[in-house]
Formats: structure tokens, sequence, C-alpha cells
């Protein structure tokens, strides 16, 4: 499929993307960067971690998609009491057939909620890493596969730091992007402060605008999206100087990052600066697709050394600093 037949067939379903953003905006005011994002994480098979302050909608945005979409969800609230079978289920002894037989978890569903993640501990984040990354749970010797398709929003209050556990780096390395949310601007609150007096059902104001159908057909067309070898190259050239800044001219980075980003890093962004593209109507990925989403992918998997911390570097600033050395292509 060549370029045009690209642009036409995403042309298509420009409607089908319209109408998902324009439905979720029903209920959701001023977060349209967050909007785009989980769109964008669904279009490209990836997970997203969430990251904002209590009462900016994180729950009632991912419900509202799910609802747009005809997803089968699931909120999973975490606690420090939870266990790794509450999510993804165990086997349970029969007396009467004196058998095992399989008690499947919330996990299985489209859209998964981990509402507030870093409240429990290490062992019952970890019980998502097959999930996230195989499509699958494993019960005693028993695989099961998970629905297609299967996304994660996992949510953390950067508040408060009493009773949380901080994700393990392998945990955090499978979500696709980290989005940080702030509050809206005083336009956008006092919409929220005008519909919430209203007193209107959020629940009916969604309507369905694709399947599950749809969205796997969304996935295909973003996997054929043209991308140039040399913008290829200049996502390695991205993600290697997160990893070794000196050969890249920015020997004053290297103090500054402790440790820098996987492979994962450059397959997502491949991956989300497609859905980036075909969000916006086109069939190939320019440079700035790749700008655009490089701080979701990247912060959450470059580790700021003690003296960037010190200094009071923060993981975007760097990245910012990576974006302004790196030659574009």
């Amino acid at each position: 499929m060549d370029i045009e037949q690209l642009n036409q067939k995403i042309a298509g379903e420009m409607a089908s993307l319209q109408g998902l953003r324009e439905e979720v905006q029903k209920v959701i005011v001023g977060q349209p960067i967050l909007i785009d994002r989980l769109i964008i994480a669904l279009i490209s098979g990836g997970h997203v971690l969430l990251e904002g302050v209590p009462g900016l909608a994180k729950t009632l945005t991912i419900k509202c998609i799910a609802n747009a979409i005809q997803a089968a969800f699931k909120r999973i609230q975490f606690t420090p009491d939870l266990l790794p079978a509450d999510l993804v289920g165990t086997l349970v002894y029969n007396h009467q057939k004196a058998e095992f037989f399989t008690k499947k978890g919330p996990i299985f569903a489209n859209i998964i909620l981990a509402d507030e993640i870093n409240r429990a501990p290490a062992k019952v984040q970890s019980a998502l890493l097959e999930a996230m990354q195989e499509g699958q749970v494993t019960l005693g010797d028993e695989t099961h596969y998970l629905p297609k398709p299967f996304f994660v929003l996992a949510t953390q209050n950067p508040i408060e730091q009493e009773g949380t556990y901080p994700l393990p780096e392998a945990q955090v390395d499978r979500f696709m992007m980290k989005v940080m949310i702030d509050y809206p601007d005083s336009k956008s609150e006092r919409d929220v402060l005008d519909r919430h007096e209203q007193r209107r059902d959020t629940e009916t104001q969604i309507h369905p605008v694709m399947n599950i159908d749809d969205l796997l057909r969304l996935r295909d067309i973003a996997g054929s999206i043209y991308m140039d070898d040399k913008l290829k190259e200049y996502i390695v050239d991205i993600v290697a100087s997160t990893r070794d800044p000196e050969r890249f001219g920015m020997p004053d980075l290297k103090e500054w990052v402790a440790f820098g980003a996987s492979p994962r890093a450059s397959i997502a962004l491949m991956q989300g600066s497609k859905a980036m593209a075909m969000l916006l109507g086109r069939g190939y990925v320019i440079p700035d697709d790749i700008k655009l989403i490089s701080k979701d992918v990247l912060r959450h998997r470059i580790i700021p050394s003690y003296e960037a911390q010190a200094d009071g570097k923060t993981p975007d600033e760097l990245i910012e600093r990576i974006l302004r050395e790196i030659v574009v292509p």
C-alpha cells in the first residue's frame, strides 16, 4: 500500500477518530493532551502510566473511552493488602468433583484501570508483567490468553508518598508512555462547575462510535504507516543519546543520567509516532510526530543520577536538551 492509498484509507477513518475524541470531550473538560495520548496508546497497542493529583478525571476519562469503543472495562483499586490472585485469578478446589478449577480475576477485560498502582506492594504490581507484555496469564500449569485488545491504564498520585511503593523499573518499562496531567485552566474549571451543577449523567452522555473490531482495524492501518529509514535512525539516535550522551556531543549530561532508555523506548517511539501521524490524518511520519511524544515515551525510562536530582534536573529537561542537540533529518 503506497502513501496515497494510506492517506485515503486514513481519511476514511478520521470520522471515527474525531468522533471518539468528541464523545470523550462531552464529559472530560480541559484535558485534550490526555485524551489524545490515550487514543494513541490504544491505536498502537501500548499501555499508559498516568500521573496527576486527585480530582483530574483520570478514572472518568478511561471509563468514557471504554464506553465509546464498547470495550469490557474493569477498575481495580490497588491497596496495600491486595494480592496477585486478586488481579489475575487463582485455582480453586472443588470438593464435590475433587478437582481444581480456574477462577479468573478482573484482569480479563479489554481495558483495565489500575487505580493508584503504587499503593500496592511490588509483588502485586509485578503480577501485571506477563499480562502487559505477553497478553496472557499463567495460572498453575495453564496459560490463559487475555481478550484483544488489552490495554492497561495505571494511575498514581505524585503528592502522597506515605504508604506507597515505587514501581519496579521492569514494571515501569512495560508502559509505552507516562503522561503527566495538570490542573485545567480557569475557563475549563468553570465549565466543570456548570456541568456538575446540571448534574448530568455521564453514563448516558457517551454514545458508542466504534467497536473492538474497528479498533483492531485502526491498529493494522497504524502499523502500515510509512516511516523513512532516516527517521528510524533519528529515533535510535534519540534513545542512544540517553545512554551515551558524550557520543552525541553532550558530555555534561553524562553525570545527570544514571541509566538511559531501553530498546523498548525505540519501539514505542516508532509505534507512537505512527499513531500520532494517523491521528493527524497522515499516512507518513514526520520528525514533529516523534518530538511530540518523546517526553511521554522517555520520561519514565530515564533514571536521573543523584547529581541531577541535587541540581533539580528533571527527565523532561534532559529530553528537551536531547531534542535540541540531535540533528533532525
